[in-house]
């Protein structure tokens, strides 16, 4: 989770993430020069001050549930699908969605509920214990932002994959629903991980105004993962409430000293120049999220969807034309502009619109998607990489290029 304090409104059309798009970067030199003394004053610890919590610990209890199900003679696929059937199953655990708290493995079995990462947790630990191969995967998705208090809270989105065979892999996701899926996913360290459940636990005592709690989850999400952009922003976050404003716009550059493509810290280093009376230097870096905005397909779908929501369809029409002509591989985006055709009463281009998403999915039918079934199965043999010759995916009319 990523903090940013402004209004709603502006967080619709005007500061979408740049945690998915690693092409583009935020047109702006901030002239950073790391700081030693204020560096080593936030990252202030030898050692993992939390080291008594294991969130990946399952007790003999949850080992025992699982030995009840999964059989020793059964082969990796079927002990996948068994898990699902543990987590998920209404006649099992039936876990539901909750993005109220961050679970350990522990607290989302007794809780039967949780937000993906304490879920994941849960799984991932399981998964181990019944002999599979299981590691966290981040996925780049549509930024969700979320009002509490007077903060915005921007959720990422992070789910389990591990190897079944030498060819196929699973993917095993918990959400509501995920949309814009940008085909794109990495897999992280069991470190990374823990560093993302302690920043989680600051953003939680951040909302509710617990400040000086907060900080030390958010010291040690950086003692664990020093190169954690999201921490470094939420820990200037923090330092903002606790008026040290020194500290802050430190962490908030430095955060974007490590992701050019962090849009949040550039909203919030403006934010904080405003606050500061520097309106120029304020000025300079709003600038730069104009024209990032520009660039990012993601920005204009946005655009597009608050004017659809008004029942401004031209103007949807016209901003989910902007952003498929800025990455023509998103379905939903075509989806997106074909529902506005169609509110403007324009029948055949929104059936071509909608053939053309479903050509795409179709192209990219073994790159995971999220599915109510949680869990799906990949062969690597026929997945489309970057690498692929001659793939292009070319709107109705538009013109090919050699």
């Amino acid at each position: 989770m990523i903090l940013v304090s402004q209004s709603i409104r502006s967080i619709a059309v005007a500061a979408l993430s740049a945690a998915l798009l690693g092409c583009i970067g935020i047109d702006i030199d901030t002239q950073f020069i790391r700081d030693e003394d204020i560096h080593a004053a936030i990252i202030d610890q030898s050692v993992d001050h939390y080291s008594e919590i294991d969130p990946l610990y399952i007790s003999d209890e949850v080992k025992q549930y699982i030995d009840a199900y999964i059989r020793p003679r059964d082969g990796n696929e079927t002990r996948v699908d068994k898990l699902q059937d543990l987590l998920y199953g209404e006649d099992f655990l039936h876990i539901q969605y909750s993005s109220d708290e961050t679970h350990t493995a522990m607290g989302a079995f007794h809780a039967r509920e949780g937000n993906c990462l304490g879920v994941m947790n849960l799984y991932i630990a399981m998964a181990r214990y019944a002999g599979l191969d299981a590691n966290f995967q981040t996925v780049d998705v549509q930024p969700s932002w979320d009002r509490r208090g007077d903060l915005l809270v921007l959720s990422q989105h992070i789910n389990a994959s591990g190897k079944i065979s030498a060819r196929r892999t699973y993917v095993v996701d918990f959400t509501p629903e995920i949309s814009l899926q940008q085909l794109t996913s990495d897999i992280v360290t069991d470190k990374v991980a823990r560093s993302l459940y302690f920043n989680n636990l600051g953003v939680e005592q951040l909302i509710e105004g617990n400040y000086e709690e907060a900080l030390a989850y958010f010291k040690n999400a950086l003692f664990l993962n020093e190169e954690s952009t999201i921490a470094w922003n939420n820990i200037g976050s923090n330092y903002n409430r606790l008026g040290n404003s020194e500290y802050a716009e430190y962490a908030y550059r430095m955060a974007f000293n490590l992701d050019d493509n962090n849009a949040t810290a550039i909203n919030n280093l403006a934010k904080y120049y405003h606050r500061a009376g520097e309106f120029r230097l304020a000025r300079e870096y709003e600038k730069a999220i104009e024209r990032f905005n520009d660039r990012n397909p993601y920005y204009h779908f946005a655009q597009g969807s608050v004017a659809f929501d008004a029942g401004d369809f031209d103007d949807a029409r016209k901003s989910f034309r902007t952003a498929v002509r800025l990455k023509e591989e998103e379905p939903d985006f075509y989806y997106a502009l074909a529902g506005a055709y169609l509110r403007l009463g324009n029948e055949s281009e929104a059936k071509r619109w909608t053939d053309t998403a479903g050509r795409i999915l179709a192209l990219y039918d073994n790159i995971y998607q999220p599915s109510n079934n949680k869990v799906k199965i990949i062969d690597s043999s026929s997945i489309l990489r970057d690498s692929s010759p001659g793939i292009s995916i070319y709107p109705p009319g538009a013109r090919r290029r050699n």
